[in-house]
């Protein structure tokens, strides 16, 4: 497996692993997906034979701060390393940097607790409208 940069030929798979597994905001519209992504910081896959396995979005200053935007893997290649691959890889080496995600789905968080991931009550956040297409 490998862990690297998305290229335009995988970005519709990315989308459509989203899709498969309840994304809808910024997801359901393939060209805002592309500008979703054109957007991002970080966009990285994990591919085997030329198959996207799994997908995560980033962002990082670099010095103090990250956070996880999106993460996902194929349902059959669950269970197998790829998320914890591609999250190791979205953040580095640095252990001085903070890393936050938003609420994550039920029975997601102990896969994060793995990684070095706690409960935090320091987080706000305004939500985004939601818009008629998402």
């Amino acid at each position: 497996m490998e862990i690297r940069a998305i290229q335009a030929s995988e970005v519709e798979a990315a989308r459509r692993l989203l899709v498969a597994s309840g994304w809808e905001r910024g997801v359901s519209d393939a060209e805002e997906f592309r500008k979703l992504l054109s957007r991002s910081q970080l966009a990285l896959v994990a591919i085997e034979g030329g198959k996207v396995l799994g997908f995560v979005r980033a962002l990082c200053d670099g010095m103090a701060n990250g956070y996880i935007s999106m993460l996902v893997v194929a349902e059959e290649h669950r269970r197998k390393g790829v998320g914890r691959a591609l999250v190791k890889a979205a953040m580095g080496d640095d252990r001085r940097i903070t890393w936050v995600l938003r609420a994550t789905p039920a029975g997601v968080a102990t896969f994060y607790e793995k990684l070095g991931f706690t409960e935090s009550e320091v987080a706000m956040e305004r939500p985004g409208a939601k818009t008629s297409g998402t």
